[in-house]
């Protein structure tokens, strides 16, 4: 039977039926649904079910498969080049339409590595990691369920592997394996959208040697397992969300989170299981991954910065300004920063290959050079338009001086721009590009930029594997007449 897509009611209800282990502020959550400092990150994931409920981007948001299935684009399989551009500009209509972090970008990324590399590494081994993934993801797609990639591992020492800790949970390992399956133990940071997961599909962090194969672990588990507990981060400015203050917060219905995921000797079954001490295919793993998701940046931070522009311009007209020539440029190359970051999130689409597996891989080289891009030109569009916003937008008073019945009279009177805009209006937008570049959001344009899918220096890293320099001088040689 073919299950119809949820609405975003429905997923919304979904959630409400999960025994989560919530805590924030060193208390426990016990309604993480409706907790106002959450509730914004729980309806961006919405804002993906009512998307694909939508006719006008159902092909962008929906992907029918051969046998028939419609599924949501975040639990595909990529099928070929096609299906990875529509993913880029899937990610990019959901930041235009949530200006924060959806949160499904790692789940679907995940999907992927994990369903190339299982076939691989049976291939090698004889084992059935790539059935056992294959039935947990059509169950997810029959479902419509979302899934948290978790790869970070608090790692401890830099300096020192897995094995090498002081204590040995710092990275997620098998600590106990049995005739049903085996018992984890560590922890997953950075966890974007766990609180809003139906299931988590974890991976090995770093590549494993032989001493570490015991953390050389993949599999997928229920987020209410039990054993699973979550630690919400702190983001700046996050309690304004309790101040009943809409402008204040600067985009109070979406937003986004992250956390600390602790698996306190978790159970998992070994029909879950998608690797298990199968080291030398870790590497595999996380390069293909780490792939996936440097490609998604180039759609998902361009959606935010669409909006990020958008609120710029506004912002200058409200001020008086959008017609000085510095003001036109600036935004110019804010626009032009962020349409190269989508140029090159199209171009590692467009030059995907097949893998072993069937599915399609991005180009490897390209993906790493859009994150390089990533991790510095939304920093320069949040200066841009911090410098177009002007010093009120750090500043100026709460909505509720606005509204106050003594005060009020001389903000309105006294933070007006031009006179055909309200001062509302003028802090609304204000308090968006705050939002955006030192807010809750900034989380997920600005430092998420730097530090998501690993940070700039290994991008580098695979660019130098990736680039093929010897080709490069044997070229240089032949057209310089070289002989040797």
């Amino acid at each position: 039977m073919i299950m119809p897509l949820m609405t975003g009611k429905e997923y919304i209800e979904s959630m409400r039926k999960l025994d989560l282990q919530v805590y924030m502020f060193g208390k426990k959550v016990e309604n993480p649904v409706d907790n106002p400092i959450l509730r914004p990150s729980l309806n961006s994931v919405r804002a993906t079910y009512d998307l694909a409920q939508m006719p006008e981007y159902e092909d962008l948001m929906t992907v029918t498969l051969d046998d028939g299935r419609k599924i949501n684009r975040f639990t595909n399989i990529h099928r070929n080049a096609d299906d990875l551009v529509k993913k880029v500009k899937m990610q990019r209509l959901c930041g235009q339409k949530t200006a924060s972090c959806f949160q499904r970008c790692v789940g679907m990324d995940a999907f992927n590595a994990v369903y190339s590399t299982t076939y691989e590494t049976d291939e090698a081994y004889g084992t059935n990691y790539h059935e056992n993934f294959k039935k947990f993801m059509k169950y997810c797609q029959d479902e419509d369920l979302v899934i948290d990639g978790a790869m970070t591992d608090p790692k401890g020492d830099r300096g020192l592997s897995p094995s090498e800790q002081k204590d040995p949970d710092l990275y997620l390992r098998v600590v106990e394996r049995r005739e049903d399956g085996v018992i984890v133990r560590g922890a997953k940071a950075h966890q974007t959208g766990i609180v809003n997961s139906h299931e988590v599909l974890v991976m090995p962090t770093i590549s494993m040697t032989e001493k570490d194969k015991d953390y050389a672990i993949s599999f997928a588990v229920p987020t209410d397992t039990k054993g699973i507990l979550m630690i919400v981060g702190r983001q700046s400015c996050d309690t304004r969300k309790l101040e009943n203050s809409d402008m204040d917060v600067g985009n109070a219905e979406f937003g986004g989170m992250e956390a600390l995921v602790v698996f306190d000797d978790v159970f998992v079954p070994n029909d879950r299981i998608f690797m298990n001490g199968e080291y030398d295919f870790s590497g595999m793993l996380v390069e293909r991954f780490a792939g996936y998701h440097r490609q998604s940046y180039g759609g998902c931070k361009v959606g935010v910065g669409d909006v990020l522009i958008g609120a710029s311009a506004l912002a200058a007209e409200y001020n008086g300004a959008a017609r000085a020539s510095h003001i036109k440029d600036k935004l110019i190359e804010m626009t032009h920063l962020n349409e190269t970051l989508y140029c090159c999130g199209i171009a590692c689409s467009s030059e995907g290959q097949k893998t072993k597996s069937g599915n399609y891989m991005i180009d490897l080289l390209l993906a790493n050079v859009c994150k390089q891009n990533v991790t510095r030109f939304p920093y320069e569009i949040a200066r841009l338009a911090e410098d177009i916003a002007g010093g009120i937008m750090v500043t100026a008073p709460s909505e509720k001086d606005l509204k106050d019945p003594v005060v009020g009279k001389y903000v309105e009177k006294y933070l007006v721009g031009v006179a055909s805009v309200s001062t509302e209006n003028r802090l609304r937008i204000l308090r968006l590009i705050e939002n955006l570049t030192l807010g809750t959001a900034a989380v997920g344009y600005r430092t998420e930029s730097l530090h998501g899918a690993g940070s700039p220096q290994a991008q580098r890293i695979m660019i130098a594997r990736q680039g093929n320099m010897n080709m490069k001088k044997e070229l240089a040689k032949d057209i310089a007449g070289i002989k040797e």
